[in-house]
């Protein structure tokens, strides 16, 4: 194979990869980009999930947990705990809060990397996590910090994504789509006797909703395993390839939209 072979396809791949980056969070949404995005984010939230429990003894991705910790602990006079439940859950908050206003200022703007900005924001704090983990893990105060950190970064994620979705996608906590499961499964083994009798329309199941729910639950557990292994053999190290992966699904569309804006006219 000669060298200029090896260049075109290198080129071609590079250019497949920028257009397929570019179009799974553009602000012109599929249901194909949609369930791309939603397996990438729902793997890296399992494997934050997963690895986070065991880095610093908590879940950090679903609120229910908190909420009924908060309450367990209000009631055994737990106050420190209590605090830190707290704690917790404003840094949820304050990262979906953090995403709704990086993604309306960015449709304010009329910015194709309106999607960009927060997975990017996630990318970054991700390798930040894990350069923590790496110089400060076992010292004083570092549990609190890397649960406020997991905390936000979930928060952050999972707004950005319902974002996206028009709510049509969660990939922090599984709760939701595990009931969503089970409907449509009842749904799909129900029994329309009688349907030209039957006044009411038949039970029909969602079949491209359950295989989305399906691929989503999928990616999380494949995550939470990758997760799991990953901070049980390399610790904090783990943390790179994910904010890496985000990285690379963000810098195509920040890139490009940047290009754009240098090349318009200024107005005078």
């Amino acid at each position: 194979m000669s060298r200029r072979h090896q260049f075109r396809r290198k080129r071609g791949l590079t250019g497949r990869y920028i257009r397929s980056a570019r179009r799974v969070i553009a602000p012109e949404r599929s249901g194909r980009a949609d369930t791309q995005l939603g397996m990438v984010l729902a793997f890296v939230a399992g494997a934050a999930n997963a690895g986070g429990f065991l880095a610093v003894g908590q879940y950090t991705s679903h609120m229910s947990g908190i909420f009924s910790a908060l309450a367990d602990n209000l009631a055994l006079g737990a106050f420190g705990l209590v605090m830190a439940g707290l704690g917790g859950l404003l840094s949820f908050v304050a990262g979906a809060a953090c995403s709704a206003i990086l993604i309306n200022w960015g449709r304010r703007g009329n910015r194709r990397d309106l999607y960009a900005r927060p997975l990017l924001l996630e990318a970054a704090l991700l390798l930040g996590f894990g350069l923590l983990g790496g110089l400060a893990h076992g010292t004083s105060g570092f549990t609190p910090l890397a649960v406020l950190m997991l905390c936000f970064i979930m928060g952050l994620q999972n707004a950005t994504v319902t974002k996206i979705s028009g709510a049509r996608i969660r990939t922090t906590h599984v709760t939701g789509m595990v009931t969503d499961v089970g409907i449509e499964l009842g749904k799909l083994v129900y029994w329309n006797r009688d349907p030209i009798r039957s006044e009411a329309s038949p039970v029909r199941a969602d079949r491209p909703k359950l295989r989305l729910l399906g691929l989503l639950l999928g990616s999380f557990f494949t995550g939470g395993v990758f997760g799991a292994f990953g901070f049980q053999r390399w610790g904090f190290a783990t943390c790179l390839p994910l904010g890496l992966l985000l990285l690379l699904l963000a810098a195509p569309s920040l890139a490009h939209d940047r290009l754009q804006r240098r090349r318009e006219p200024k107005k005078p």
